[in-house]
């Protein structure tokens, strides 16, 4: 079959290969959107926004679980997790008639299949519904995306264990859950799975749950987890597993030098992603890879082929669907005559377990690995009066100024809203106001935004404060 010629083509609908498309065809270019599964990408499909349709899920149980604690008299109660699945469900499909509406009111070509490179910028396209297309291409655009890894542990793979996919449409309400892997969807699942009435274990290999993390994060992170009766187990390593997950698992392991057995009836593994680049012939285009499996990249988002960017996870972006946005962006003003990079980006984070946990900048971490000098105002969150009303008092704020020029270098956060508050740090962060701005600030109250007046008042500024 002839190929076809196309100017722009884009294998992979994620958040930044979705975003360039939709741009790229309003501008009236053509272009051609190949996906292979999930229209819109993983993010409203099985990632960021179906986990956190469930976790809220899980969030009404416990409050109607301690309902009496706030005056409320309420009748005894169970978890439907078929129902829980079906409300996330329908969400997932009205994202994804967004997204088809999307495609046809931009103009771009979304097809459905899996590609693969047979010659530079030229891509083979089995299609779902039978057959092939082959395009060349004057641009090629690569968002393919990472997958959950299931970690070389003896027996693991062997057991069946769930990823974040499967966990997301169970019906049921695992009896013991197993959790490999204290990272962000591991504690995020963990402490949902806990409140919708599992037993739940996490096993962490490493010496704390969330590594890299500030210390007094990783202490208020488990205190909150042992708070709602989840075991955490550190320094582990899994010797064997036994059985099925689904219909009962035996995990032997070792840690701190002794050895236990834990006997649970499902498994999630959590342990990172590796990307989808293996077998879709990137070799023959001339595109390289890390020794990680990553996409080569410049800070301009070009890969070591002529006309050929990649964008997103592949490219070795942190994971982050706002990072994949961005760095649509910088491709995106770079094709106008742009000089946009990935260099020095700010970028946040949040943890959705409760309360969450919101990160930006600097931690105390990197500070002494790398010699910076700074000042540390924190405060506990019950110090904010909007958490008293709330009766959510757990976590702190914590921020970190540079000594020199009183700005916000970074800021952490456990507690409610705490990505909403993080975000106006943020704001100061990128405006390069001092603190002082915020501490003058009048903030409404009562909000949790307001604890940014108490955080920065205890602290003073430097004498070259303006």
């Amino acid at each position: 079959m002839e190929a076809e010629p196309i100017k722009n083509l884009i294998i992979g609908n994620g958040e930044g290969g979705k975003s360039l498309a939709w741009h790229l065809a309003q501008s009236g270019e053509q272009t051609v959107v190949i996906e292979r599964q999930w229209i819109g990408g993983s993010c409203p499909n099985i990632n960021c926004l179906p986990s956190k349709n469930e976790i809220w899920s899980a969030k009404v149980a416990e409050l109607v679980r301690h309902a009496a604690h706030f005056g409320i008299t309420a009748g005894p109660f169970s978890i439907n997790m078929a129902a829980v699945r079906q409300r996330k469900r329908e969400m997932v499909d009205e994202l994804i008639k967004i997204h088809l509406d999307k495609y046809k009111a931009t103009g771009a070509a979304l097809v459905m299949g899996s590609a693969k490179l047979i010659a530079p910028r030229k891509v083979e396209v089995r299609l779902h519904d039978g057959g092939t297309r082959t395009f060349v291409a004057d641009r090629l655009f690569l968002n393919l995306g990472t997958r959950a890894l299931i970690p070389p542990a003896p027996d693991l793979a062997d057991a069946k264990p769930m990823t974040h996919v499967e966990i997301l449409e169970l019906d049921r309400t695992p009896e013991h859950l197993v959790v490999i892997g204290g990272g962000y969807v591991g504690l995020e699942f963990a402490q949902a799975y806990r409140r919708l009435g599992s037993r739940v274990t996490i096993i962490q290999r490493g010496a704390h749950l969330l590594p890299g993390a500030d210390a007094d994060v990783v202490a208020e992170v488990t205190r909150i987890l042992a708070a709602d009766g989840i075991t955490v187990v550190t320094s582990a390593q899994i010797d064997s597993v036994q059985g099925k997950s689904g219909t009962g698992v035996i995990v032997k392991l070792k840690a701190a030098g002794a050895e236990s057995v834990i006997e649970a009836s499902d498994i999630l593994v959590a342990t990172g992603r590796v990307p989808n680049t293996a077998g879709i012939g990137l070799e023959q285009a001339a595109i390289e890879l890390d020794a990680r499996g990553y996409i080569k990249v410049n800070p301009r988002l070009e890969t070591t082929a002529e006309n050929v960017w990649a964008i997103g996870e592949c490219a070795g972006t942190a994971q982050f669907t706002h990072v994949s946005y961005d760095d649509y962006r910088i491709i995106r003003d770079n094709l106008s005559g742009g000089n946009r990079t990935t260099t020095d980006r700010v970028i946040p984070s949040c943890l959705y377990m409760d309360p969450p946990v919101a990160q930006i900048g600097l931690t105390e971490t990197k500070a002494i690995e790398r010699g910076i000098k700074v000042r540390v105002a924190k405060i506990p969150t019950g110090a904010v009066l909007r958490s008293r009303t709330l009766d959510e008092t757990r976590g702190f704020l914590k921020a970190l100024i540079d000594p020199a020029n009183n700005r916000i270098l970074g800021f952490t956060m456990i507690g409610p809203e705490a990505g909403e508050v993080m975000a106006v740090v943020q704001t100061a962060m990128l405006a390069g106001l001092p603190f002082t701005a915020l501490r003058d600030a009048i903030l409404a109250h009562p909000t949790m935004a307001e604890g940014l007046n108490v955080l920065f008042s205890t602290i003073k500024p430097a004498s070259t404060a303006n």
